[in-house]
């Protein structure tokens, strides 16, 4: 069973490799974004609660997330491993990840760290509000995701030091998916 984090800031391009790399690999994509903005867009008390805090720029609480994910998992059938998007973003949520991983009987095989220039992320952000018009690309809220990315999710690539691969995030698409694909084949 492979598995494989996939990591970086806000609007690194995380879900669009996300996409190629469960097709090409047959993983689940286990994305908390989309899981979250599945319970808003249903209008669930949960959805209601995670839209008011993502709106502010703040991460949800570790034990929500891990919630998702762990229903998740228990879940998903028919998948040679899982690529989780968007998650571990704090320590708390990498230790209990490897906790869950351990007791399935196969650890993180590796942390895909997709890097890309600040400015180049704040300029698809501001982009991206205007086309999907996303509550949570304002200003405001670009500041604040940054801030917690900083001090929460960053130590999360030290965490998994060992494991940690990073990617230059800013080329094409394919340049980008090509550079993953090696780091995968090394690492299964």
């Amino acid at each position: 069973m492979l598995n494989i984090a996939l990591f970086g800031p806000p609007c690194a391009g995380k879900g669009t490799q996300a996409k190629r790399i469960v097709k090409k690999y047959n993983l689940a994509h286990l994305s908390t974004g989309d899981m979250i903005r599945k319970e808003i867009a249903a209008g669930s008390e949960l959805g209601k609660i995670a839209e008011d805090i993502i709106n502010s720029g703040q991460l949800l609480s570790d034990e929500f997330v891990i919630r998702l994910i762990q229903d998740s998992i228990a879940h998903s059938e028919n998948v040679e491993g899982f690529l989780f998007d968007g998650f571990p973003r704090t320590v708390a949520q990498a230790e209990k990840l490897d906790e869950i991983l351990k007791e399935n009987g196969a650890p993180l095989a590796g942390l895909l760290n997709i890097e890309v220039p600040e400015t180049e992320l704040k300029r698809r952000m501001l982009e991206r509000a205007q086309i999907e018009g996303r509550a949570d690309d304002t200003e405001e809220a670009i500041h604040n995701r940054f801030k917690e990315y900083h001090a929460k999710t960053v130590p999360v690539a030290k965490h998994y030091q060992t494991i940690c691969h990073t990617v230059k995030g800013d080329g094409t698409m394919e340049e980008v998916f090509e550079e993953i694909s090696k780091i995968i084949e090394k690492i299964k």
